[in-house]
């Protein structure tokens, strides 16, 4: 391993093991997220990716008690919010950008 460069094994110790995403389990978000990964910290940090506990929005994050490194920007996912009727049917979809921000980009709040 290079200097300067930390890996994920040793980030998920220093995490909080009890940090958990509000992710659904679409494996096409989860592939879309994994690439933008991948371009901005490379193969291992993005083939160690775990969309249930590494990437989430801001606020599940400080739920958890962490906030946002200064100058980091969000990865960019895409949800589809399901507008239903009084009898629970789907009467229209509509698309939602989700900003999420990876847990290399987090650090516990003071």
């Amino acid at each position: 391993m290079r200097a300067g460069i930390i890996s994920m094994k040793s980030i998920k110790e220093v995490m909080d093991a009890s940090v958990v995403s509000p992710w659904r389990g679409s494996e096409k978000t989860a592939e879309d997220v994994r690439e933008q990964v991948r371009e901005r910290y490379g193969d291992e940090v993005a083939d160690e990716f775990d969309p249930a506990s590494d990437a989430m929005p801001l606020l599940s994050w400080a739920r958890f008690g962490y906030r946002v490194k200064r100058g980091e920007r969000s990865l960019r996912s895409i949800t589809f919010v399901e507008v239903k009727n009084d009898k629970g049917e789907v009467e229209k979809k509509y698309k939602r950008i989700v900003h999420l921000f990876h847990r290399l980009q987090v650090e516990k709040s003071a």
